[in-house]
């Protein structure tokens, strides 16, 4: 049985140790926030926070994370009290497929944790392992930078 914590709950997971976290978020307790996109852990649409670090759920197997606390994307906001990130994503219509989005929110939550106000370089390299296909890169990085920056101070490169 894993023993781990899953946006603030402690589920029954009797799956085996080698199961990938992503089917166990997926298939055993219907969350759908992380995506499979590639299963090698390249494109970062499974991406979720265990223990505030970005990590990739695709190939990350159930026993890496026990006695660990695992955020997802339903487990950083919700549709009532979305997530700072989340509500700059819906602001700037940063989302076409929806394909990329999990993996781009996640990732700057976890930047969050560790720079509270990063650069637009260092966002861009911070999402830069995680894949768009659709071209909304330009609306991705407006969201990720005006969600770590005070309202009226983004410079004259916002989209909106």
């Amino acid at each position: 049985m894993a023993r781990l914590t899953i946006n603030g709950k402690k589920p029954d997971i009797a799956c085996d140790d080698e199961t990938p976290l992503l089917y166990v978020l997926r298939d055993h307790l219907g969350l759908s926030g992380p995506k499979f996109g590639c299963g090698l852990g390249q494109c970062g649409a499974c991406t979720v926070l265990v223990d505030g670090r970005a990590t990739r759920s695709c190939i990350t197997p159930l026993s890496a994370v026990q006695n660990s606390t695992v955020i997802t994307l339903e487990g950083l906001g919700s549709k009532d009290a979305p997530h700072p990130l989340q509500s700059a994503f819906i602001t700037y219509q940063a989302a076409q497929c929806g394909t990329c989005t999990n993996g781009m929110i996640m990732t700057a939550a976890a930047l969050s944790g560790q720079n509270p106000a990063p650069t637009r370089e260092e966002i861009r390299t911070a999402l830069a392992g995680n894949l768009c296909r659709c071209g909304t890169q330009q609306r991705i990085l407006a969201a990720v930078l005006s969600a770590f920056t005070p309202k009226g101070e983004l410079d004259h490169d916002d989209p909106r």
